[in-house]
């Protein structure tokens, strides 16, 4: 998944910090005055780039909303125990859309907070052993 920030710098801290991801490969793509990285965590990574200019998106609305918005409508980790991943994702300064809950696919939980602009990450656990 990639996502487009405001600012690289305090992006990067915040899914480090937050998400407890840890930065992978910098890069810049000078022609066209992009930042960016890859962050990787919970079985998966998120490329983030900040480029001058860039507008809004979905700004943290809650899941449903936000899909009157084409196009991202969020990303997805894993959690093995959401309402303790939850708790931590709150006690490090995330702030709460959707608290832990019940997803319409049978047996799977699912929450999300917002990040520093507004982009939705989910956290979602499915039953013990089975993989999505």
């Amino acid at each position: 998944m990639g996502l487009s920030v405001a600012d690289l710098d305090s992006a990067k801290q915040w899914y480090a910090n937050v998400l407890g991801t840890t930065q992978g490969f910098l890069f810049e793509l000078a022609p066209f005055g992009v930042r960016g990285c890859f962050m990787e965590g919970h079985g998966t990574g998120v490329e983030l780039f900040e480029r001058a200019g860039s507008g809004g998106g979905i700004s943290g609305q809650e899941p449903p909303r936000a899909l009157l918005t084409r196009g991202y409508g969020h990303v997805a980790f894993a959690s093995r125990d959401l309402d303790a991943t939850f708790a931590e994702l709150v006690a490090r300064g995330a702030t709460t859309i959707w608290d832990s809950r019940p997803s319409p696919e049978p047996g799977v939980r699912m929450a999300s907070v917002p990040d520093l602009d507004g982009n939705l990450v989910e956290f979602i656990e499915t039953p013990f052993g089975e993989r999505r």
